[in-house]
């Protein structure tokens, strides 16, 4: 304490006679003080000497809630109670402040993950689509609720409000992102769910580079994710197929031609999307696909699909079957054509491209194949044909996606009909 500093207990008459540059010691708690700077701000703090004998200052806070001198003078034992049991609270602050923070975090798993230096299951390094959705959940949700928290500090309730905050909405939003476009970052349960899986790994990450301890989100009790089951009534494909036919005349064609070949085959988007003419055997009616989301995965085409892919043109192997409006890169624009053809048609809002899949999937199991064969035309994981067929599929499999892809056709109103057997009248 310096020369005439004043030594008394401090209450709110104490704060409020202090002028500037002033201060005064607790005459309770040794080391307690609060000092009013050049403004009009007040701030409390304790001194203490380290275990190697160093004298340190701790600013407990300033002046005002939670901050009062009862709740500072509380802070100050405990702070002085660390320090006699050889703690260096001072020094513990200060390194918490200066430490990584989640949105650094974040940056360097990005990092790290697009370089491929992180391995997922498998062995093999995150793809293109999930690496954006990741982004998408790191920039929407996570560095908004958590970024400027410290890795180390990060606890369990923080990890339990951002998945309620998401869940709520706080983070939806939509901004203009092209001159003609927009991003709609959606919450809901969901999302954040996945978002909290996301920070899973993210902490996990933390945990092997010696960032903290633990996962904080580790067994965390999330929302159960609504498992999609929506498939399309006899209705809603035949309004489908007359939105399709409809469509050839005022919407990008190619986009057109990839509904009509997700329709009859079960495919995910993605993979249709990303198709070259080069993974194509129409001579076998196979298609090899060397990046699903299930790995390498050959797939059987029925005639249906084969006609489809006929009907585009193909300017070279390596082009895409089925190219955006502009350039060489993939159809961008995908979904909002699919949107608008599934608009045209008068469906719901819950009617998507992964609808199709699941109405196709449905499709076969209705005609009674099994679920390895299902899983062999549409591509689920663990029912892929590449280990036994590597150069073509086999006639059963060849028959199964003949058989749902005419189902599907018929029911579009695409298919051709089975005709009556008329006997001709014998001439003359």
């Amino acid at each position: 304490m310096a020369k005439g500093d004043e030594k008394r207990r401090i209450g709110l008459r104490e704060v409020r006679a202090l002028g500037p540059g002033k201060m005064v010691w607790d005459a309770a708690v040794s080391g307690f003080l609060a000092r009013r700077r050049g403004s009009e701000a007040v701030f409390y703090y304790v001194t203490y000497r380290t275990a190697a004998g160093r004298q340190r200052w701790y600013r407990i806070g300033r002046h005002g809630a939670p901050w009062t001198p009862d709740t500072a003078r509380v802070e100050a034992l405990r702070v002085l109670t660390e320090a006699t049991k050889g703690a260096d609270p001072a020094a513990e602050k200060d390194a918490l402040r200066h430490a990584v923070t989640v949105e650094e975090l974040c940056r360097r798993y990005l990092d790290d993950a697009e370089a491929g230096r992180l391995l997922v299951r498998g062995g093999k390094p995150k793809k293109p689509l999930t690496l954006a959705s990741d982004r998408g959940r790191i920039e929407g949700h996570i560095i908004p609720l958590l970024g400027k928290l410290p890795v180390a500090a990060v606890t369990r309730r923080d990890v339990e409000r951002c998945m309620h905050s998401i869940a709520e909405g706080e983070t939806k939003q939509t901004k203009k992102v092209r001159p003609r476009g927009v991003s709609r970052l959606r919450g809901g349960r969901g999302v954040a769910t996945r978002t909290v899986g996301l920070l899973g790994a993210i902490f996990a990450y933390a945990v092997e580079r010696r960032m903290r301890p633990d996962n904080p989100a580790h067994r965390i009790r999330k929302f159960a994710e609504n498992k999609r089951e929506r498939r399309l009534s006899d209705e809603e494909y035949e309004a489908l197929g007359k939105a399709l036919r409809q469509a050839e005349e005022t919407i990008w064609p190619a986009a057109v031609a990839a509904l009509r070949f997700l329709a009859l085959t079960g495919w995910r988007s993605g993979e249709a999307v990303a198709l070259r003419w080069h993974d194509v055997d129409l001579a076998r009616r196979t298609a090899m696909l060397g990046d699903t989301k299930t790995g390498k995965s050959m797939r059987p085409l029925s005639h249906a699909a084969c006609d489809v892919l006929r009907s585009l043109s193909r300017a070279n192997d390596g082009a895409l079957v089925f190219p955006a409006t502009r350039g060489d890169g993939p159809m961008l624009g995908f979904k909002k054509f699919a949107r608008g053809i599934i608009a045209l048609a008068e469906l719901p809002a819950d009617v998507t491209p992964h609808v199709l899949r699941h109405s196709f999937a449905s499709l076969a199991a209705d005609l009674g194949y099994s679920e390895p064969t299902i899983g062999a035309l549409i591509g689920h994981k663990g029912h892929t044909i590449t280990s036994r067929y590597m150069h073509a599929a086999d006639a059963v499999l060849l028959a199964a996606a003949d058989a749902v892809a005419k189902r599907t056709a018929e029911l579009m109103g695409e298919g051709d009909p089975e005709g009556e057997v008329v006997p001709l009248r014998a001439a003359g």
